[in-house]
């Protein structure tokens, strides 16, 4: 019934917007008919979310987040013949990490050997490149270097050798500093890594691809519409949802009661940055074992006054603290892009989490701090090249001076709570691993 419901007011989306009418408009009605409907059945004696009566509907399988992640989990669901609806706040789907990355379809060459970022970056760009060519995704398999700028720099550049090796990660090599600057004219370092198979796509071209594919399956996708906690309720959960234009109003003093509540056998947690934050709000999960969650900006610059890239590979530096490096990035249409550095975000509330009230701005005083770092393997960069691009947030488990954390996927096994799947820290390789994430997901819990 609900998706009959959902579909038909997509319906009503189309015609607004050609009429000129505003998205929310057709929310309004969507809840306010669900409410109307409930109006005069019997009072809840459900009290554990709200005093009166909500409107309940029920679907097989409801995936939280319409980012690269939960659109690849609600299309592996879909062909799998389940019945899935997509919830995400915004007004479409991609529009947090996913969009804001730096569209890099990783090697899997950075992490722990059995790892789940290492199982299913590889995975995952096997699959990922797949699916590009089958699909005509837009992509490119124009490989990276990860040089050593100094001397004392090549050790950790032979530990990254061979932890890509030991993750299975075809064509790695060790070239001297001279072969390396012979493949880039422009590029500085004492010696490299050559991963041939590293690549670049067009992540929006992607995340079209894997919704029409998943709605063309049976999935539903629905917008503006934020879930805010949830509840088990017998064998099954129900997640509590409101308009997200609700939450703008809230200030954190009052209680905040959702206008739906779905009831769903299977609900996957994938919205990334605020999956902790909702994890939390699932009553029956066992105390402790939703990790901390730590945030970090990363910040583009892109490169002006110039006709054409510089490079024709990707250039990583050495990793740093809470991420790879200030590395360059070529996207699909030649634009050279440096980034993206580490700034870590202190004090992030839920409601702002839950509706991505991050600030994104770029601020261009911190060139500054660019170019330097640029400079080590680039050191013909020009001053005032550098314009200001786009940041992102990574949802990071670890934080300033921690070792990196792992993928965390959490099922009944860990919190308790039959049916629910949390993930957590799902930050780069992200993009990479979406389609392998979805495939463990529904082979282990689905079947």
């Amino acid at each position: 019934m609900l998706k009959q419901t959902v579909q038909r007011f997509e319906g009503c989306i189309s015609a607004s917007r050609r009429n000129g009418d505003v998205h929310m408009k057709w929310k309004k009605h969507l809840f306010g008919n669900w409410v109307r409907s409930m109006s005069s059945k019997p009072q809840s004696n459900d009290n554990r979310s709200t005093s009166y009566s909500v409107p309940k509907e029920r679907v097989e399988c409801v995936v939280i987040g319409a980012g690269v992640v939960g659109i690849a989990v609600a299309r592996a669901l879909a062909l799998k013949g389940r019945e899935v609806l997509v919830v995400e706040s915004a007004p479409t789907f991609g529009t947090g990490t996913s969009s804001r990355s730096s569209e890099v379809i990783h090697a899997g060459i950075y992490y722990p050997a059995n790892s789940f970022k290492a199982i299913f970056c590889k995975r995952g760009r096997e699959m990922l490149y797949e699916y590009c060519s089958k699909h005509d995704i837009p992509h490119k398999q124009i490989g990276k270097l990860i040089v050593a700028t100094r001397s004392s720099e090549i050790p950790k550049l032979c530990d990254i050798l061979n932890r890509g090796i030991q993750n299975g990660v075809d064509g790695l090599k060790m070239v001297d500093g001279v072969d390396a600057m012979k493949m880039e004219p422009e590029l500085q370092c004492m010696k490299a890594i050559l991963s041939p198979v590293t690549g670049i796509v067009d992540s929006h071209s992607l995340m079209l691809s894997l919704v029409g594919e998943a709605e063309n399956h049976g999935a539903t996708f629905t917008y503006n519409s934020t879930v805010i906690g949830g509840h088990v309720e017998g064998n099954d959960i129900c997640v509590h949802v409101t308009e997200t234009e609700r939450l703008k109003e809230w200030k954190g003093t009052s209680i905040l009661h959702p206008e739906l509540l779905l009831s769903s056998k299977l609900i996957v947690n994938s919205t990334g940055l605020s999956a902790p934050a909702l994890a939390k709000r699932f009553s029956g999960l066992k105390s402790g074992v939703v990790p901390p969650s730590y945030y970090a900006r990363g910040c583009y610059f892109t490169l002006s006054n110039t006709k054409a890239s510089p490079f024709r590979h990707l250039i990583y530096p050495i990793p740093e603290d809470g991420g790879i490096g200030v590395h360059v990035t070529i996207d699909l249409n030649g634009q050279v892009k440096f980034g993206p550095n580490v700034e870590w975000i202190d004090s992030v509330d839920d409601i702002s989490s839950f509706q991505n009230k991050f600030d994104y701005s770029v601020n261009p005083n911190h060139a500054e701090r660019f170019y330097p770092e640029i400079r080590k393997y680039y050191p013909n960069l020009k001053d005032g090249s550098l314009e200001p691009g786009y940041s992102g947030i990574r949802p990071k488990l670890s934080g300033p001076s921690q070792l990196p954390a792992d993928f965390v996927i959490q099922g009944e096994d860990i919190h308790g709570v039959p049916g629910l799947i949390n993930l957590f820290g799902i930050e780069s390789p992200g993009l990479t691993s979406s389609m392998a994430i979805a495939e463990f997901i529904c082979t282990k819990f689905v079947g």
